[in-house]
């Protein structure tokens, strides 16, 4: 059974492989496809603000020790609104 920090960590290990994936300098080897496939999973990977929140809402999933507090949630949705309304995607 996986246990909610464990997931918190091999995202965490994730993300870093993918980083590494796309450093010529840590994988001289790596195809140019691969590392072009590892920046487009990046692009919309989760942050560190993500899994925080996701940490708060669903304890029993993940578990990173920073819980976010209600207004910096009810300021991140704003902002992400905002941001929305000003790209013209609404």
């Amino acid at each position: 059974m996986t246990l909610p920090y464990e997931r918190y960590n091999a995202v965490k290990r994730t993300e870093e492989f993918l980083k590494d994936l796309m450093d010529p300098k840590k994988t001289p080897r790596v195809p140019k496809e691969v590392r072009q496939q590892a920046y487009y999973c990046l692009r919309h990977y989760p942050g560190n603000y993500d899994l925080d929140l996701l940490a708060t809402k669903c304890p029993e999933v993940l578990e990173t020790g920073n819980k976010v507090d209600e207004l910096s949630m009810l300021m991140h949705n704003y902002e992400e609104k905002k941001r929305v309304r000003s790209d013209g995607l609404s």
